[in-house]
């Protein structure tokens, strides 16, 4: 896979039209959010609970970043939560019988790439659909978690590894800073290189591609195997959070990382996305998250509330595609 800058005849395959449109929905959704939960919200404009929201983004936009890039090819990866949960689980395990931080962020890197892997030879390799392909490496990884665990915690990290999560350096949790420098390298890669020109064009202009003579396959699988090295390193900050590895505690977070990408403007087809998006996405469903606790809204509505709140936002983008043409 070549990392280096694109060419102007690989450029030429990127679909960008409308792209920078797609932030405005977003960012008035974040901001209609957070000014009702400033309103009904006790304390959510506290710079505690301000920093509290950014933290507890982070695990999220770990796994929406390389979420984006997989929708942008016409993909999707509904394991990627429990693969998180998975690798969580097995980190634990190891830090517990090694010591080692290292070794443990090793093996659970080690867990999301074979994962990866085993998602984008499914999808490119045999041709399976995505999401069918990839709801059978959810149940298989959801079923390792609980098999390896027995279905109960897995208690006695290392300190180290719950005070890299309690962290902070000049004011700021140590968390945002992984989640900050994550996505100055996800934003390199699809706008800086030569992988980020083939991610636009698997989505936009796959025929192009095979023109050229790109390995579709290659760069296919690449995606899916980003999304693995990344539910590897949000293990680190989950097991941080929870002191321990749960075989269920990421279950469901790929429903928040598609609905974050969904929000940000990245679509399913033509190769159209945008990071800066997903970003804003990831605050808006973290946002909608925290507010409702504030107000002792319980887990189950909140899962309805981010479905409407994607809802609200494709109609935002209806809305103002219906007055561009008009």
């Amino acid at each position: 896979m070549s990392l280096t800058p694109a060419t102007p005849r690989a450029a030429a395959l990127v679909p960008t039209a409308g792209l920078a449109g797609r932030i405005p929905g977003a960012a008035w959704v974040l901001l209609l959010l957070i000014a009702a939960f400033s309103v009904f919200g006790s304390g959510f404009l506290s710079v505690a609970n301000l920093l509290n929201v950014g933290t507890q983004s982070t695990i999220l936009l770990l796994i929406a970043l390389p979420m984006t890039l997989i929708i942008m090819t016409e993909g999707l990866d509904l394991s990627i939560g429990a693969v998180l949960t998975l690798c969580g689980v097995v980190l634990a395990m190891v830090n517990i019988s090694t010591g080692s931080v290292s070794l443990a962020l090793l093996a659970a890197l080690g867990v999301g790439i074979a994962f990866g892997l085993v998602n984008g030879g499914l999808v490119t390799g045999l041709g399976i659909p995505p999401f069918v392909a990839t709801l059978g490496t959810l149940g298989a990884a959801q079923g390792l978690a609980l098999v390896l665990t027995d279905g109960q915690s897995v208690v006695g990290i290392s300190d180290a590894i719950p005070d890299l999560y309690a962290g902070e350096w000049l004011g700021v949790p140590i968390p945002i800073y992984i989640a900050a420098a994550s996505y100055a390298l996800f934003h390199w890669l699809l706008y800086r290189t030569r992988f980020g020109t083939y991610v636009f064009a698997l989505g936009g202009n796959r025929e192009a591609l095979k023109f050229a003579g790109v390995s579709i396959h290659r760069y296919l699988i690449a995606v899916y195997v980003l999304g693995g090295v990344m539910a590897g390193i949000a293990a680190l900050l989950l097991t941080a959070r929870m002191n321990a590895g749960h075989p269920t505690a990421a279950i469901g977070m790929e429903f928040d990382a598609i609905a974050a990408v969904a929000v940000g403007g990245t679509t399913f087809d033509r190769g159209n996305g945008w990071l800066p998006g997903t970003v804003l996405g990831v605050l808006a469903v973290g946002v909608l998250r925290n507010g409702l606790n504030l107000l002792g809204v319980p887990s189950a509505v909140q899962v309805a509330a981010i479905g409407l709140l994607v809802l609200l936002v494709l109609l935002i983008e209806s809305f103002k595609n219906t007055k561009e043409r008009a």
